[in-house]
């Protein structure tokens, strides 16, 4: 961290983290994009177990880089619940598409 003369540096700084951060969200979502091809139901979307891994490990981290545990549990739970939903909109969307096929094939 840099120190800040002013809280327009302040906010500056916090701007370009932001930037960092969406940037971040950004590549993440195409990536649960991705495993939601490896996905065909809501149970195998939701996974419980890969989410408490996620959410342990970022807890790590947080202790690890001197992060308040109880924002960063705040944060990754909302991320992951965000992404979690859009990726069971993508299985969805193609379990939708793949029956429609089905019944002009059938």
């Amino acid at each position: 961290m840099t120190p800040c003369d002013t809280l327009a540096d302040v906010r500056s700084a916090i701007d370009q983290i932001d930037h960092l951060i969406v940037g971040l969200l950004a590549e993440r979502g195409r990536y649960v994009h991705e495993a939601a091809r490896f996905k065909h139901d809501a149970a195998a979307v939701a996974a419980p177990e890969r989410v408490q891994q996620v959410l342990d490990q970022a807890l790590s981290h947080a202790r690890q880089m001197g992060a308040a545990p109880e924002v960063v549990e705040a944060v990754y739970r909302a991320m992951v619940g965000a992404f979690v939903q859009q990726e069971a909109q993508v299985v969805a969307a193609r379990r939708q598409t793949a029956q429609a096929q089905c019944r002009l094939a059938c």
